[in-house]
This record gives C-alpha cells, structure tokens and sequence, in this order.
C-alpha cells in the first residue's frame, strides 16, 4: 500500500485536540522532558507543532516513505528539535521518545473508535506505527550527527588548548607539546606555531616533547613537517625533550634528525637559543 489509509488522516484530524492533550501529559508525567533545560509551555508548543504537522501530512495523502519530499517540513521540525535537545544533554532515547510517546493517545482511541472492525483497526494501527516509528528513527539518526558535530567541535578546541605558545625571550618561542602527535593536530600546531612566529617577529622556536610518551616514525614526520615549515618562515628549531629512552628509539628506526639541533631538557635548549641570539646565561655566583 502505498499511500496511507483513509481511516488514520481523518481518525486523527478528528482527535487531534483530545490526543494532543493526553499526548502532552503523558510527556509530562514521564518526567523524560526534564533531562534537560526544556520549559514545559516549550515542551507544549513542540507538541502542538508536530502533530498539526503530521495532521496536515496526513490530509495531503503524504506516502508512507518519509524520505519523501512531501515530508520535508516535518524532517526540517524533527532535525531542528533533534539538534536543540542533544545540546541541552538529551538522550537519544528521550529524543525519539518524543515521537514514539504519541503512539499511546494514537491507539487507545483507534481501540474505542474500531473496536467492532478488528481488521480495519490492525491495518490502521500497523499504518500509523510505521509511521512513527519511522519518523523517531529519524530523530535519533539527526542526533547522532549533532552528538558528533559537538564532540568533533569539542577535540578541535581541546588540540587548539593543549598547543600552547609561550615567548620564553624577545625572539624565543616554545612550543610544550603533550600527548600524541597526529596529522590533524600537527597541521593545528604548525599553524599555531606559525602564527606566533608572525606576530612576535621571533627567529627562534623550541619544540619540547617531553610530555610526547612515544616518537615513532609518524611522530618523527609531523615533528619534521613542523620544523620545516616553521624554516620557511625564517626561523630556527631547537628540539628539546630528548629523553635517553626516546633516542634510542630514533637511532632504532633510523631517523635523521642531523638537521635539527637536539637537546635534552628545555632549560639546555633555551640556553642554545639565547647563545645563538648573542647572550648567555650566568649564575649569580659568577656575576657575584
């Protein structure tokens, strides 16, 4: 059957106040609505809205296929409401609630209307599940997507906070790098680097990997990517961090780092930086 059967677009149109109704209370005493930061006349409204537009559908003998265009206005309502309700700490569950919950005030009144028409009532109450259920996978999967947008949002600003850099000297920057080095976060810390060298007018950049637990050829790659780049900007790369364990590691695998100047710790780098900017560094004792 291709279009939806007479009996549920005028059963529906008939009710829609009393269904809406009970639709809402029952939303209420759930107490599902509360997860989040959601106001009950808010709750209303949204009701109110879905169901004079799943009304309207029905009238216009919208196909059963919701991923028909003549559904396009209510995907465009389930996909903004989706949205809102994963921002506000929904789950995906209570969101599709929202569309599964109208089933009951739906049925119960198609029991007391067709209770003598058995046949007719299964083939309306099949219709109408198909229908909703349907419709509130379509929440769930418009979740998802929002869910992820927001985690991928939240990595991006977390790999732009945990790339910090710090002008250790006129001239002098440094670079603390924590954690795994990956090519999407390596292309964040070149262009951070970068940036940086711009703004300050420094000549020298110090790469610290202590907080880096592993260099494998990967890492080694972005670590070079990272130099090179912050070269043709003019600039001078110190490598600070080497731990004995982590240099083993690269003569292991055969990696040159030949090209850039290496140093243990970040105080030994940062002494060579001020050594090639013309300055040194002495103790007070000596100074005494």
């Amino acid at each position: 059957m291709n279009r939806l059967a007479s009996r549920l677009p005028a059963f529906v149109e008939q009710h829609q106040q009393e269904i809406l109704t009970e639709w809402v209370r029952l939303q209420l005493e759930s107490g599902a609505w509360r997860a989040g930061r959601l106001q009950e006349t808010q709750l209303r409204d949204e009701s109110q809205r879905f169901l004079d537009l799943l009304v309207n559908n029905l009238k216009n003998g919208a196909q059963f296929d919701t991923r028909n265009s003549q559904w396009s206005d209510i995907r465009e309502f389930l996909g903004d409401l989706s949205r809102s309700r994963a921002i506000q700490g929904f789950s995906p569950s209570q969101v599709a609630t929202f569309v599964f919950s109208l089933k009951q005030p739906i049925f119960s009144r198609l029991r007391g209307s067709l209770v003598n028409e058995p046949e007719a009532l299964a083939d309306t109450m099949w219709e109408a599940t198909t229908l909703l259920d349907s419709l509130g996978l379509y929440t769930t999967e418009v979740y998802q997507q929002a869910r992820e947008s927001v985690i991928s949002r939240q990595q991006e600003e977390l790999i732009e906070l945990s790339t910090p850099v710090v002008e250790l000297w006129p001239g002098v920057l440094a670079l603390p790098l924590i954690g795994t080095l990956d090519s999407e976060r390596t292309q964040v810390v070149m262009e951070t680097l970068l940036q940086r060298l711009v703004a300050t007018g420094s000549s020298i950049a110090v790469i610290d990997i202590t907080g880096v637990p592993t260099v494998d050829t990967l890492v080694a790659q972005h670590l070079l990517k990272t130099v090179s780049a912050a070269q043709l900007m003019g600039a001078d790369c110190i490598i600070s961090g080497i731990r004995p364990q982590i240099a083993q590691t690269i003569v292991h695998l055969g990696i040159d780092l030949s090209a850039v100047a290496t140093k243990a710790s970040l105080s030994d780098a940062f002494a060579l930086a001020l050594k090639r900017l013309g300055l040194a560094v002495t103790s007070a004792a000596a100074r005494g």
